[in-house]
């Protein structure tokens, strides 16, 4: 079912979003190299605690994993696209590092995505960024009243594709409110005028995920969570909380 929110709910969201934002913000000053996975994971940790939320991903243990997911964020470096763990890793100079967020409070859950470099970086990373930051503003743009969420994949791939990369398409956007994974799923590739129409209250979780290398495929690390590239080469992975409106999409995962 899918459950469309009052302007109320999507407010209360947008606070949620907030604390997305907070750790997005932190975890990024943080990041530098000789940084462990972990030591990022514990400032996110801090930030949530000390705004009263809760993480939306500490425990959540959804089919496809190994085991209960065991930090609050998914830190992804170089080939890992998705779900990747905090580790003891230490981060490298010219990492690029996707740092995936979920929180709740008040019973209102907010998810979001950021990549960035760490140290010197690679002129094909900050390109593989900008794209998947044009991908999902391509995709937010598209989430208006009135619109098909196969509008939303279409325009993101068109991003994507026309950049020369390839779109996975599996693990994808979601409906997002109560719960963090909602219906409906949102595609990263879609075709035009298809799918379900888009109605003010709806409230979408949008990410598109890059792969440099061209290919679209990827596959399960050993540790049962991590997401990674079949060829190897870098992704990158990006996601905002949007909230259809009357006056349009608004993000809800904004300082």
């Amino acid at each position: 079912m899918i459950e469309l929110k009052t302007a109320g709910e999507i407010d209360a969201m947008r606070e949620a979003g907030r604390v997305v934002a907070a750790v997005h913000a932190a975890v990024r000053e943080r990041a530098a190299i000789g940084v462990t996975l972990h030591e990022l994971d514990q400032v996110a940790r801090t930030v949530i605690e000390e705004a009263k939320a809760k993480s939306s991903f500490l425990g959540y243990h959804p089919s496809f994993g190994a085991t209960p997911y065991p930090g609050v964020i998914c830190t992804s470096v170089n080939g890992a696209m998705l779900h990747g763990l905090p580790t003891t890793y230490r981060l490298r100079d010219g990492d690029l590092i996707s740092v995936d967020c979920a929180a709740h409070l008040d019973g209102w859950h907010a998810d979001g995505t950021v990549s960035f470099t760490v140290g010197h970086a690679r002129e094909d990373d900050l390109k593989l960024v900008r794209a998947a930051d044009e991908m999902l503003a391509a995709g937010i743009a598209a989430a208006v009243p009135g619109a098909r969420m196969g509008d939303i994949g279409h325009a993101m791939s068109l991003v994507g594709r026309g950049a020369g990369y390839g779109v996975q398409n599996d693990f994808a956007g979601h409906g997002i409110g109560r719960e963090m994974h909602e219906s409906p799923f949102v595609p990263n590739e879609g075709r035009p005028g298809r799918g379900l129409r888009l109605l003010p209250g709806l409230v979408i979780a949008i990410e598109p995920s890059l792969i440099a290398g061209g290919s679209d495929d990827y596959r399960m690390a050993d540790d049962g969570w991590t997401v990674v590239t079949a060829d190897g080469s870098r992704s990158a992975h990006v996601e905002h909380t949007v909230a259809v409106t009357q006056d349009g999409p608004v993000i809800l995962t904004l300082p």
